[in-house]
């Protein structure tokens, strides 16, 4: 036998001796189950990205929380970004529509245009801040992928209206005369 094995046996031993296996189990349990919640402390996650936050980029320049943003010239609803998510993300416990209307918003950065699509997120009560309601480009209802009236939380469990996001799809082709 190594000297491991002879020096795991006699602690073994030892603490057999001074314990009985139900007390031990109980000292497991709570360890165990201690353990489970280190993660729920609170630490200093400084370094970690908070959801809805936006950090400064000079090739997407303005206030996401802002009717004045250039990616809502056609947004028409409550922001997610102020309601607890992002310009391209759901808040919590809401989900994301398939289905969207788009729009063509010009980026002051480098001047030039871009596809957005207009993702409503349902599942919640609307969220009742930062209302826009920017009709650049707007069709009538005839065309409804590019009307922003309509409620587009289909495809989705629930069709009650939370907020909008506005996700960059692309760069948009000039038209060739």
């Amino acid at each position: 036998m190594s000297r491991l094995d002879k020096f795991a046996e006699k602690a073994m031993r030892g603490l057999a001796s001074r314990t009985s296996r139900r007390s031990f189990f109980a000292v497991l349990g709570g360890s165990l189950a201690g353990a489970g919640a280190i993660p729920a402390l609170p630490v200093s996650r400084a370094s970690a990205a908070t959801p809805g936050a936006t950090m400064p980029n000079p090739q997407d320049p303005g206030d996401p929380h802002s009717c004045d943003y250039w990616r809502y010239c056609a947004i028409d609803g409550f922001l997610c970004s102020c309601c607890g998510g992002a310009v391209n993300a759901c808040p919590p416990g809401t989900e994301m529509s398939p289905i969207t209307w788009i729009g063509t918003c010009r980026n002051p950065a480098d001047n030039r245009n871009y596809i957005i699509s207009y993702n409503d997120c349902c599942g919640k009560a609307p969220c009742d801040r930062c209302f826009c309601d920017n009709m650049q480009g707007e069709r009538p209802l005839a065309r409804t992928q590019s009307n922003n009236d309509t409620v587009w939380c289909l495809g989705t469990s629930s069709q009650a209206y939370t907020c909008s996001t506005a996700i960059v799809v692309g760069v948009a082709t000039d038209k060739k005369q």
